[in-house]
């Protein structure tokens, strides 16, 4: 069975039983490529020299980009990609690329090819943040911005924040990451305080977000309810949430997109804090020709 599965491979036999993967032409390869993930076309890559030579094409791996990907090349310095492949540039905008102070980061997700933005809480606007009596901002590795912003205690609580970019046309998700709790390391093992946590199960906390085109999307969450945790067993304090606050719709990549969303509790009757505010996620969960079918099978 060995032998034959390298014949298929090699496109040879001593039986001469007829033609092999080795055989199909190049071009015929790179044209099933085009509907292949770039995690599949990589694997096939090492079935034979016909394989490769199409898992190495400019043809292939230009469909494979976004169509704005000059956009995410003009964040890096020229010769960071200048003589590369198309496939060394979609390698290269697989990896995060910050910008913007190093307060934000795009990327190219390495099995769709969209784009996705994560935005620190450095890069948002926070009330109090310059008030160590609120805030403080507190280095972990379990951040991929290496730092996170802590709330002690505040009465007002807000976080603003605002991006405006070239986002190809698509679906896309904007969302929270939280942490209930002040997390630390001690001999080794991860230790969560809660000695700050309170007021997250009084009042809902209001997210939205908004679109340069006039796209608008609001939800509420109770970050902590423990009674409804304690009966299902599961409890945000001491874990990553993310809070999803809504979608919204690219349709071209011209003009920029700017998008806005906040996160509020300003009911001043009463204090909330031990909250950890990592960032902002923007994430491709769709095209807009899905959109479009979705508009018309609700008409």
């Amino acid at each position: 069975m060995g032998s034959s599965l390298s014949n298929l491979n090699d496109g040879t036999n001593g039986l001469a039983m007829g033609p092999g993967l080795g055989d199909i032409p190049e071009s015929c390869v790179a044209c099933v490529f085009m509907y292949l993930t770039p995690p599949e076309i990589c694997n096939l890559a090492r079935l034979s020299r016909a394989f490769r030579g199409a898992a190495s094409s400019d043809s292939v791996w230009e469909k494979k980009l976004p169509p704005n990907y000059q956009d995410l090349l003009d964040l890096l310095p020229p010769e960071r990609y200048h003589s590369l492949s198309k496939k060394d540039i979609f390698a290269v905008l697989s990896r995060p690329i910050p910008f913007d102070d190093d307060n934000k980061e795009l990327w190219i997700d390495r099995v769709t090819g969209r784009v996705c933005m994560a935005i620190s809480a450095r890069g948002m606007a926070i009330t109090g943040i310059e008030d160590r009596r609120y805030w403080n901002w507190m280095p972990t590795e379990e951040s991929r911005f290496h730092v996170v912003a802590y709330l002690q205690q505040i009465w007002w609580f807000e976080v603003d924040g605002t991006v405006r970019f070239h986002l190809p046309p698509g679906i896309y998700s904007l969302s929270f990451r939280i942490h209930l709790g002040k997390f630390t390391k001690r001999l080794g093992r991860r230790v969560c305080h809660y000695e700050h946590t309170h007021g997250w199960d009084l009042k809902p906390v209001r997210f939205s977000l908004s679109t340069s085109d006039g796209q608008e999307a609001s939800c509420e969450y109770y970050l902590e309810d423990l009674e409804r945790e304690e009966a299902l067993g599961k409890h945000k304090r001491g874990c990553w949430i993310e809070y999803r606050v809504g979608e919204f719709v690219v349709k071209g990549s011209e003009p920029l997109t700017e998008i806005q969303w906040s996160m509020k509790q300003i009911d001043c009757t009463h204090s909330k804090g031990g909250l950890c505010v990592d960032s902002v996620f923007i994430n491709p969960i769709g095209d807009v020709k899905e959109y479009s079918k979705k508009k018309a099978f609700v008409k």
